[in-house]
Protein backbone atom coordinates (compact mmCIF):
# COMPACT_ATOMS: atom_id res chain seq x y z
CA UNK A 1 0.00 0.00 0.00
CA UNK A 2 1.36 3.18 -0.92
CA UNK A 3 -0.16 6.39 1.59
CA UNK A 4 0.76 9.56 -0.66
CA UNK A 5 1.80 12.61 0.99
CA UNK A 6 0.31 15.81 1.96
CA UNK A 7 1.97 19.27 1.46
CA UNK A 8 1.40 20.69 4.67
CA UNK A 9 3.70 21.18 7.48
CA UNK A 10 4.19 18.10 8.96
CA UNK A 11 3.91 16.97 13.02
CA UNK A 12 4.19 13.65 14.46
CA UNK A 13 4.31 12.03 18.14
CA UNK A 14 5.07 9.09 19.67
CA UNK A 15 2.10 8.03 22.10
CA UNK A 16 2.02 6.28 25.28
CA UNK A 17 1.42 6.18 29.18
CA UNK A 18 4.18 6.99 30.82
CA UNK A 19 5.95 8.28 27.87
CA UNK A 20 8.67 10.86 29.41
CA UNK A 21 10.99 8.90 28.92
CA UNK A 22 10.77 7.68 25.15
CA UNK A 23 14.15 7.72 23.21
CA UNK A 24 11.58 7.93 19.71
CA UNK A 25 12.07 11.72 19.91
CA UNK A 26 15.94 11.66 19.78
CA UNK A 27 15.75 8.72 16.95
CA UNK A 28 13.19 10.51 14.77
CA UNK A 29 14.61 14.25 15.25
CA UNK A 30 18.51 13.38 14.44
CA UNK A 31 16.94 11.15 11.18
CA UNK A 32 14.97 14.69 10.25
CA UNK A 33 17.81 16.72 10.48
CA UNK A 34 19.89 14.52 8.36
CA UNK A 35 16.83 14.29 5.81
CA UNK A 36 17.14 18.37 5.95
CA UNK A 37 13.10 18.37 6.89
CA UNK A 38 11.95 20.02 9.24
CA UNK A 39 9.35 17.74 10.86
CA UNK A 40 8.26 17.98 14.73
CA UNK A 41 8.46 15.02 16.77
CA UNK A 42 6.75 14.83 20.22
CA UNK A 43 6.17 12.59 23.15
CA UNK A 44 2.69 12.90 23.97
CA UNK A 45 0.91 11.33 26.87
CA UNK A 46 -1.95 9.92 25.53
CA UNK A 47 -4.04 6.17 27.74
CA UNK A 48 -6.26 4.18 25.84
CA UNK A 49 -9.35 6.14 27.06
CA UNK A 50 -8.35 9.23 25.44
CA UNK A 51 -6.68 7.65 22.22
CA UNK A 52 -9.77 8.21 20.20
CA UNK A 53 -10.61 11.64 21.08
CA UNK A 54 -6.58 12.27 20.84
CA UNK A 55 -6.72 10.46 16.94
CA UNK A 56 -9.96 12.26 15.84
CA UNK A 57 -8.87 15.91 16.90
CA UNK A 58 -5.89 15.91 14.70
CA UNK A 59 -5.49 18.26 11.75
CA UNK A 60 -4.10 18.47 8.16
CA UNK A 61 -0.85 19.16 10.01
CA UNK A 62 -0.42 15.90 11.09
CA UNK A 63 1.45 12.93 9.40
CA UNK A 64 1.52 10.19 11.73
CA UNK A 65 2.00 8.97 15.07
CA UNK A 66 4.08 6.30 16.71
CA UNK A 67 3.01 3.64 19.26
CA UNK A 68 3.67 2.21 22.65
CA UNK A 69 1.60 -0.51 24.76
CA UNK A 70 -1.17 -0.83 24.67
CA UNK A 71 -2.33 1.35 22.66
CA UNK A 72 -0.62 -0.75 19.73
CA UNK A 73 -3.53 -2.81 20.08
CA UNK A 74 -6.24 -0.26 21.09
CA UNK A 75 -5.76 1.77 17.79
CA UNK A 76 -6.77 -1.25 15.82
CA UNK A 77 -10.68 -0.28 15.60
CA UNK A 78 -9.69 3.46 14.61
CA UNK A 79 -7.89 2.45 11.32
CA UNK A 80 -9.07 2.76 8.17
CA UNK A 81 -6.54 -0.83 6.99
CA UNK A 82 -3.81 -2.23 8.36
CA UNK A 83 -0.74 -3.99 6.58
CA UNK A 84 -0.49 -8.14 7.09
CA UNK A 85 2.17 -7.91 9.50
CA UNK A 86 -0.02 -5.90 11.83
CA UNK A 87 -3.05 -8.32 11.45
CA UNK A 88 -1.24 -11.11 12.15
CA UNK A 89 0.22 -9.75 15.32
CA UNK A 90 -2.60 -8.40 16.63
CA UNK A 91 -0.37 -4.40 16.75
CA UNK A 92 0.43 -2.23 15.06
CA UNK A 93 2.84 0.44 16.19
CA UNK A 94 2.93 3.05 13.46
CA UNK A 95 0.08 5.39 12.17
CA UNK A 96 0.27 7.31 9.19
CA UNK A 97 -2.21 9.95 7.57
CA UNK A 98 -2.62 10.15 4.10
CA UNK A 99 -3.73 13.04 1.56
CA UNK A 100 -7.50 13.04 2.45
CA UNK A 101 -7.12 11.91 6.36
CA UNK A 102 -7.61 8.28 6.00
CA UNK A 103 -5.59 6.49 9.13
CA UNK A 104 -3.12 3.22 7.93
CA UNK A 105 -1.76 1.00 10.32
CA UNK A 106 2.05 -0.60 10.06
CA UNK A 107 3.89 -3.25 12.31
CA UNK A 108 7.34 -2.47 11.90
CA UNK A 109 8.71 -3.96 15.54
CA UNK A 110 8.86 -7.58 12.84
CA UNK A 111 11.03 -6.18 10.44
CA UNK A 112 12.85 -3.93 13.70
CA UNK A 113 13.95 -7.75 15.00
CA UNK A 114 15.32 -9.26 11.69
CA UNK A 115 17.02 -6.31 10.57
CA UNK A 116 18.56 -5.86 14.02
CA UNK A 117 19.49 -9.52 13.75
CA UNK A 118 20.64 -9.08 9.97
CA UNK A 119 23.11 -6.50 11.11
CA UNK A 120 24.94 -8.45 13.25
CA UNK A 121 25.33 -11.46 10.39
CA UNK A 122 21.95 -13.52 11.38
CA UNK A 123 19.35 -14.33 8.50
CA UNK A 124 18.11 -17.58 9.09
CA UNK A 125 17.32 -20.17 11.89
CA UNK A 126 15.43 -23.46 12.00
CA UNK A 127 14.65 -23.32 15.70
CA UNK A 128 13.56 -20.36 18.17
CA UNK A 129 13.51 -20.14 21.80
CA UNK A 130 10.73 -16.84 23.02
CA UNK A 131 10.80 -16.44 26.35
CA UNK A 132 7.50 -14.55 27.57
CA UNK A 133 4.06 -14.25 26.63
CA UNK A 134 2.90 -10.44 26.57
CA UNK A 135 2.20 -8.42 23.64
CA UNK A 136 6.11 -8.52 22.14
CA UNK A 137 5.90 -12.59 21.84
CA UNK A 138 3.23 -12.22 18.75
CA UNK A 139 5.85 -9.95 17.52
CA UNK A 140 8.30 -12.35 17.75
CA UNK A 141 6.91 -15.21 16.86
CA UNK A 142 6.39 -13.47 13.60
CA UNK A 143 10.18 -12.31 13.21
CA UNK A 144 11.04 -16.25 13.90
CA UNK A 145 8.88 -17.07 11.02
CA UNK A 146 10.87 -13.87 8.66
CA UNK A 147 14.10 -15.73 9.56
CA UNK A 148 13.03 -19.04 8.73
CA UNK A 149 12.34 -20.55 11.44
CA UNK A 150 10.27 -23.84 10.86
CA UNK A 151 9.70 -24.47 15.11
CA UNK A 152 9.62 -21.76 17.43
CA UNK A 153 8.74 -22.85 21.48
CA UNK A 154 7.66 -20.28 23.75
CA UNK A 155 8.24 -19.94 27.78
CA UNK A 156 5.90 -18.57 29.83
CA UNK A 157 5.08 -18.28 33.60
CA UNK A 158 1.39 -19.84 32.93
CA UNK A 159 1.37 -21.56 29.73
CA UNK A 160 -2.86 -21.81 29.63
CA UNK A 161 -3.11 -18.41 29.18
CA UNK A 162 -0.22 -18.19 26.32
CA UNK A 163 -2.68 -20.65 23.72
CA UNK A 164 -3.48 -17.60 21.64
CA UNK A 165 0.19 -17.59 20.53
CA UNK A 166 -0.35 -20.79 18.71
CA UNK A 167 -2.57 -19.11 16.32
CA UNK A 168 0.02 -16.39 15.54
CA UNK A 169 2.50 -19.37 14.49
CA UNK A 170 -0.41 -20.72 12.36
CA UNK A 171 -0.92 -17.31 10.65
CA UNK A 172 2.68 -17.36 9.64
CA UNK A 173 3.54 -20.59 8.85
CA UNK A 174 5.47 -21.87 11.94
CA UNK A 175 5.08 -24.50 14.56
CA UNK A 176 4.41 -23.15 18.03
CA UNK A 177 5.06 -24.86 21.23
CA UNK A 178 3.72 -23.27 24.43
CA UNK A 179 6.32 -24.68 27.78
CA UNK A 180 6.97 -23.29 31.50
CA UNK A 181 9.36 -20.83 32.13
CA UNK A 182 10.64 -22.94 34.62
CA UNK A 183 12.29 -25.71 32.45
CA UNK A 184 13.15 -23.21 29.88
CA UNK A 185 16.87 -23.18 31.06
CA UNK A 186 17.18 -26.78 29.57
CA UNK A 187 15.79 -26.63 25.64
CA UNK A 188 17.83 -25.76 22.75
CA UNK A 189 17.64 -23.82 20.00
CA UNK A 190 19.64 -22.09 17.28
CA UNK A 191 18.07 -18.08 18.69
CA UNK A 192 16.39 -17.08 22.05
CA UNK A 193 14.52 -14.06 21.71
CA UNK A 194 13.90 -12.60 25.44
CA UNK A 195 10.86 -10.40 25.37
CA UNK A 196 11.04 -10.30 29.69
CA UNK A 197 9.50 -6.66 29.97
CA UNK A 198 12.34 -4.46 30.99
CA UNK A 199 14.58 -7.04 31.62
CA UNK A 200 12.76 -8.55 34.34
CA UNK A 201 14.74 -11.50 36.37
CA UNK A 202 12.69 -14.38 35.66
CA UNK A 203 15.44 -17.01 37.34
CA UNK A 204 15.45 -18.37 34.15
CA UNK A 205 19.12 -20.19 33.83
CA UNK A 206 21.02 -21.47 30.94
CA UNK A 207 24.13 -23.22 30.82
CA UNK A 208 27.84 -22.20 30.03
CA UNK A 209 27.58 -23.78 26.72
CA UNK A 210 24.29 -21.96 25.37
CA UNK A 211 25.58 -18.61 26.37
CA UNK A 212 28.33 -19.16 24.12
CA UNK A 213 26.90 -20.63 21.43
CA UNK A 214 23.26 -19.61 20.96
CA UNK A 215 22.65 -15.41 19.82
CA UNK A 216 20.38 -14.11 22.24
CA UNK A 217 18.24 -11.11 21.04
CA UNK A 218 16.85 -9.11 24.55
CA UNK A 219 14.36 -6.51 23.66
CA UNK A 220 15.02 -4.83 26.73
CA UNK A 221 17.26 -1.33 26.54
CA UNK A 222 17.08 0.39 30.07
CA UNK A 223 18.74 -0.62 32.19
CA UNK A 224 20.78 -2.33 30.29
CA UNK A 225 22.42 -5.13 30.43
CA UNK A 226 19.28 -6.77 31.57
CA UNK A 227 20.26 -9.86 33.77
CA UNK A 228 19.89 -12.13 31.34
CA UNK A 229 22.08 -10.47 28.63
CA UNK A 230 24.55 -9.95 31.91
CA UNK A 231 24.91 -13.61 32.15
CA UNK A 232 25.71 -13.70 28.37
CA UNK A 233 27.86 -11.43 28.39
CA UNK A 234 29.93 -13.53 31.61
CA UNK A 235 30.19 -16.07 29.38
CA UNK A 236 31.20 -14.52 26.35
CA UNK A 237 28.46 -14.79 24.60
CA UNK A 238 26.98 -12.65 21.58
CA UNK A 239 23.65 -10.57 22.58
CA UNK A 240 21.96 -8.50 20.42
CA UNK A 241 20.02 -5.62 22.59
CA UNK A 242 16.57 -4.53 22.44
CA UNK A 243 18.13 -0.98 21.74
CA UNK A 244 19.20 -2.13 17.97
CA UNK A 245 15.60 -3.47 17.65
CA UNK A 246 14.56 -0.01 18.46
CA UNK A 247 16.29 2.32 15.78
CA UNK A 248 15.80 -0.15 13.33
CA UNK A 249 12.02 -0.22 13.70
CA UNK A 250 12.28 3.59 13.54
CA UNK A 251 13.81 3.95 10.46
CA UNK A 252 11.20 1.67 9.18
CA UNK A 253 8.55 4.28 10.91
CA UNK A 254 10.77 7.05 8.86
CA UNK A 255 10.56 5.33 5.26
CA UNK A 256 6.38 5.50 6.17
CA UNK A 257 6.31 8.60 6.96
CA UNK A 258 8.13 9.81 4.41
CA UNK A 259 7.30 7.58 1.22
CA UNK A 260 3.88 6.24 2.97
CA UNK A 261 5.26 3.06 2.45
CA UNK A 262 7.64 0.89 4.72
CA UNK A 263 9.61 -0.59 1.49
CA UNK A 264 11.06 2.56 -0.38
CA UNK A 265 14.29 3.57 1.58
CA UNK A 266 15.10 7.30 2.36
CA UNK A 267 17.89 9.45 0.75
CA UNK A 268 21.17 8.67 2.19
CA UNK A 269 19.58 5.91 4.64
CA UNK A 270 22.99 4.46 5.54
CA UNK A 271 23.84 7.95 6.82
CA UNK A 272 20.44 8.36 8.42
CA UNK A 273 20.70 4.92 10.13
CA UNK A 274 24.10 5.77 11.35
CA UNK A 275 22.98 9.44 13.18
CA UNK A 276 19.86 7.71 15.01
CA UNK A 277 22.51 5.15 16.33
CA UNK A 278 24.80 7.86 17.43
CA UNK A 279 21.44 9.58 18.95
CA UNK A 280 20.71 6.54 21.91
CA UNK A 281 24.12 5.90 21.81
CA UNK A 282 23.41 2.21 20.36
CA UNK A 283 26.70 0.12 20.47
CA UNK A 284 29.20 0.58 17.15
CA UNK A 285 29.42 -2.34 14.84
Amino acid sequence: MTVGLRPTQRRLAVLGSPIAHSRSPLLHAAAYRELGLDWEYKAIEVTGETLAEFVDSRDAAWRGLSLTMPLKRDVIPLLDSIDATARLTGSVNTLVFDEVGARHGFNTDVPGITDAFARRGFTTFDRIHVLGGGATAATAIAASAALGARQVTVSVRSPERAAALREVGRGVGVEVSIGSLAVAGTLSSDAIISTLPNGVDAGVGFDESTRRSTVLFDVAYEPWPSTLASTWLAAGGTVIPGIDMLVHQALIQIRIFVHGTPTIAVDREGHVLAVMREAVGAPRD
